[in-house]
């Protein structure tokens, strides 16, 4: 036994630090092009706390939700000493949580929003728009502590704001539970490439271009705010061009310019700003705080940093009159004065109304003796001085009733917006309204027969990619995200999705014209149809590889109308590229890789995953346009692993054409075998990629890259059937 003492090179502990690890050269950092999987890993099981067999929406329905919004009446007027509410009332801190946690939602890809909870992890808890919502947050902990599994994060930071709502005044439209946390940040959401936060958009790495283009999919106009700066573009006071990033910010969250005037009055209807301080003596944010503040962040230990000493945005003063009740006073305020520039203590630019009456003003939070000078932000200004704005005001100025009812809408969508369906909602006060931005898809029947059908299918004349292709484009659309798109409601049949031209136009009228009919006669639904067809296409290729096996299908889709198809908010659900199929859309300027595991993380796949489906879709000869880019077999339309087997044979070489494609020689005679792109040769040059690729080649895994591949697809194919969960 060797008794020497290890050397630790002074004392050091012999261990790797967290803090080492951290500034230690990153496998990116020396190979800045390496493909990066990370996003397709974000929530691994690993990292969830309550194991494989628990069900939120089991726990959820147990939830006493009378008795949940009776303690959340109470916390609301049970001010405490640590972190006082504003005129007794935690009304509108509870609100800006749950805006705040919502509106980081964006339609372009459907991320953000509160719908899994992410607001506390970073960066999202340590945004400097999100400052002191670590407090809401903390408030609301005993009640998520007495709830338990019962009620999730996502659900209780959403709740909180709309009964806040309630308890001031406002009948709110309804709520739905159902929303599931997450335990890991989602670090490989795309937020902006600026290095700082609150870049101006003139900086290196801005989200701008052109005269004030905004980067696509960002909602945001800087990096770390939930929508526009409150002092103007970037900072400079103008409400005509801020109501410019208004428009292009709450669009991209998929609100028209109605409720985005009722989200922005409504949300300023209540609570305050704050700014009676200096910025300067605030801590860390919480994600840099010392350990000692436990996850606590923006501290003033130098000066008192409560009551009305409070800096948060750095603006101070409340909207209106009275801000712990629902009412019109914004509006009144808004038409009723005329508004001057000021400054904050904290430097920041607001709006202070000019001779206004004594009793119009809020009175301190702390002291109702006093009295303060309300205030708008830049973006409250512009919906009095931007033309279409104002309108809108005024209607909601002289018909409060009619605002009420608008701003109760608007809430609802902007908290439930990144949930799918309605059959997702869990509750009582789920509305009984079906609403055009929910998708809604009629309920299917099961009542037909099934091997009837599949037997019409398969004589219809229809071939294998045909089929196959038909049924992954109908699929593909679903985004995990906020829970759209997806092949329940053959919403590929409607516009826009049937002129898409990554659906294919021609050859998806030519399916159609074939499986609509079978549909009509058997009593199925046009969606189950397709998926089926699709399973067939599956089937006969596995037979005619020499296999027999079934692929699971599960009848109950509906058929959407056109009627109930937003056609404008399913745009952005159009594909600019589709790596399975082998399909980039010209003028891309991302990578096609790149675009690959941004498409394969929506549809809630894994890194496996994507390999054993790219590996069959090609062995189908599915390409679009019927390319034959990466189609390394002999014996198209056959569900085998040549894919594989031919990627990782060293008898080929690879040669590039240009960016994305490439030709693919024997290596002894110069001879063309194949061409490839480059999603084709990722698969052999990713290290990681390589090896589930080896798996498929082996030539003892011929059967399981069936079977893995059924399952793949079969998943692709049920992603939207929350009915089946």
């Amino acid at each position: 036994m060797n008794n020497d003492k290890i050397s630790t090179n002074g004392g050091a502990c012999p261990v790797m630090h967290s803090g080492a690890a951290a500034t230690n050269i990153s496998s990116k950092e020396w190979w800045p092009k390496a493909l990066n999987l990370d996003i397709l890993h974000q929530h691994d099981s690993k990292t969830n706390p309550m194991g494989p067999d628990f069900s939120y929406r089991e726990e959820v329905q147990k939830l006493d939700i009378v008795e949940l919004k009776k303690d959340l009446y109470a916390l609301m007027t049970d001010s405490q000493a640590w972190w006082p509410a504003d005129w007794g009332h935690y009304g509108g801190l509870m609100v800006r949580l749950s805006w705040h946690a919502s509106g980081s939602y964006r339609a372009a890809d459907g991320r953000g929003g509160v719908g899994n909870g992410n607001q506390r992890f970073a960066p999202l808890n340590s945004w400097p728009d999100n400052v002191n919502l670590d407090k809401a947050r903390r408030l609301l902990w005993p009640i998520k502590k007495k709830y338990g599994n019962k009620v999730s994060w996502a659900d209780l930071m959403a709740y909180a704001g709309t009964i806040a709502y309630e308890s001031m005044g406002l009948e709110i439209f309804g709520f739905g539970f159902g929303r599931e946390d997450i335990w890991h940040p989602e670090k490989d959401t795309y937020w902006g490439s600026e290095k700082e936060w609150l870049a101006l958009s003139g900086s290196k790495g801005s989200r701008y271009s052109g005269e004030r283009d905004l980067e696509s999919p960002l909602a945001a106009t800087m990096m770390g705010l939930i929508y526009v700066n409150p002092e103007g573009v970037d900072g400079n006071p103008d409400p005509i061009k801020t109501a410019h990033d208004i428009r292009v910010t709450f669009a991209r969250m998929s609100m028209d310019d109605e409720e985005t005037v009722a989200l922005i009055a409504g949300g300023h209807t209540v609570g305050k700003c704050h700014g009676n301080g200096d910025d300067a003596l605030l801590g860390k944010e919480p994600e840099g705080a010392d350990i000692e503040d436990q996850g606590l962040g923006w501290l003033n230990k130098t000066k008192r940093g409560v009551g009305r000493d409070t800096v948060t945005s750095g603006i101070e003063g409340a909207w209106t009159t009275h801000p712990t009740q629902w009412d019109n006073g914004f509006f009144e305020l808004l038409f009723n004065y005329e508004w001057e520039l000021k400054k904050s203590s904290a430097g920041a630019w607001q709006w202070e109304p000019v001779d206004i009456k004594e009793e119009d003003k809020p009175v301190d939070v702390e002291d109702p003796s006093i009295r303060h000078n309300p205030i708008m932000t830049d973006a409250d200004m512009a919906m009095k001085m931007d033309p279409q704005y104002r309108k809108i005001s005024e209607q909601f100025y002289n018909d409060p009733e009619y605002f009420s009812k608008v701003f109760a809408r608007a809430w609802f969508k902007l908290t439930h917006r990144d949930m799918g369906p309605k059959v997702r909602y869990v509750g009582p006060d789920v509305p009984q309204a079906n609403l055009i931005w929910q998708d809604p898809i009629p309920a299917g029947t099961t009542n037909y027969d099934v091997k009837a059908i599949k037997s019409k299918i398969e004589a219809c004349g229809l071939s294998v990619s045909e089929m196959v292709s038909t049924s992954w484009d109908s699929a593909r659309t679903f985004r995990g995200s906020d829970k759209r798109g997806g092949a329940n409601g053959a919403r590929i049949r409607l516009a826009p999705q049937k002129d898409w031209e990554g659906n294919e136009p021609f050859r998806l009228s030519k399916a159609l014209a074939v499986l609509e009919p079978i549909a009509k006669e058997s009593g199925a639904s046009i969606a189950d149809m397709i998926v089926l067809a699709g399973n067939v296409g599956v089937e006969r290729a596995i037979k005619a590889a020499g296999y027999d096996a079934t692929v699971p299908f599960t009848p109950g889709r509906g058929d959407a109308s056109q009627q109930m198809t937003d056609v404008n908010s399913f745009d952005v659900l159009e594909p600019i590229h589709d790596a399975y199929r082998n399909w980039l859309k010209e003028g891309c300027t991302v990578s096609a890789e790149e675009l690959m595991l941004d498409h394969t993380q929506l549809m809630g796949l894994t890194a496996q995953e994507m390999t054993v489906l790219i590996g069959g879709m090609r062995s189908l000869g599915t390409n679009y346009g019927g390319t034959e880019h990466g189609i390394f077999t002999e014996r198209p339309g056959m569900l085998t692993n040549d894919f594989f087997v031919n990627l990782t044979d060293m008898s080929y070489i690879w040669e590039p054409i240009n960016n994305n494609m490439y030709e693919v020689r024997d290596r002894h005679s110069g001879e063309v075998k194949w061409t490839a792109t480059r999603v084709d040769l990722v698969f052999g040059s990713n290290s990681i990629l390589r090896a589930y690729s080896e798996v498929y080649a082996q030539d003892d895994n011929k059967e399981k890259f069936v079977q893995d591949f059924i399952m793949a697809w079969t998943k692709v194919m049920n992603a939207d059937r929350y009915d089946l969960v």
